[in-house]
């Protein structure tokens, strides 16, 4: 199981509650009775999602101990269930089910998919929002970091390169099993901070999983080699900042 870091990946906490916001707003329910957010880390969107249906029976699930111990200090009425979502599946039919960037790291979307959907209940919801900037330099570049490194045969097997399939495919994938889809992609310009933000924003996601399997000083060498060319990739700016897009794809679907 992966080790998540709540701390890091809070740094850019801002930053990362933006497209679930976008998501939420998008759900077309008016009183859903049975909520599930999966994947739901420290809590903060499911916190939200009880705030806007505060008579829902909500529950964060999520992979992570260390993500829902934190989730766990919030004092809102929400269920917090620690469970493997490649195997997961609601003791009841959901009116939601509710995923910001998480189904990325599940395999299999052709069969994950339907089966989510299969899960709810006639007119029910599925919303997911995912990363779709895998073709992107903060990505590709540590890729290429692991294939030109000492700790290619360690790192090459756990890389998850094209994790997300283009819309469309998810249209096709879903369409025999709903009434209604909506799907939209949008490019959030992320305005960082401080230095090497975007190494730190992939050490928060998708980078963290991967130096797990690398020794401190082998952790440290593989952070210098992809520092350099990501500072080059997102240069900062004229008022020190650093500008970050980045893709992410978004999906409505009634069943």
């Amino acid at each position: 199981m992966t080790a998540w870091d709540p701390a890091q990946y809070l740094r850019f906490g801002g930053e990362r509650i933006r497209p679930a916001l976008d998501l939420l707003t998008r759900i077309p329910l008016e009183s859903p009775g049975v909520i599930y957010d999966l994947g739901c880390g420290t809590g903060s969107v499911t916190e939200m999602l009880k705030e806007r249906w505060p008579e829902a029976d909500v529950t964060g699930v999520d992979s992570s101990q260390a993500m829902l111990e934190r989730a766990r200090t919030l004092e809102a009425d929400i269920n917090w269930l620690e469970k493997d979502l490649n195997e997961w599946e609601p003791e009841t039919p959901a009116d939601l089910l509710y995923s910001n960037a998480v189904m990325h790291w599940l395999d299999g979307h052709d069969t994950l998919f339907p089966r989510l959907i299969s899960a709810l209940k006639p007119g029910g919801v599925l919303a997911v929002q995912m990363p779709h900037n895998f073709s992107a330099p903060s990505h590709t570049l540590i890729a290429a970091t692991v294939r030109h490194g000492p700790w290619r045969d360690e790192l090459e097997p756990h890389l998850r390169e094209q994790p997300v399939q283009d819309s469309p495919a998810y249209y096709d994938i879903l369409s025999p099993h709903t009434t209604a889809i909506d799907i939209w992609e949008t490019t959030y310009l992320h305005v960082l901070q401080g230095e090497d933000p975007v190494v730190e924003w992939t050490k928060g996601s998708i980078l963290g999983p991967l130096l797990e399997h690398l020794g401190e000083s082998d952790t440290q060498a593989f952070l210098e080699a992809y520092r350099r060319p990501i500072g080059e990739a997102y240069p900062r700016r004229k008022d020190g900042k650093t500008v970050l897009p980045f893709k992410r794809l978004f999906i409505v679907a009634t069943r």
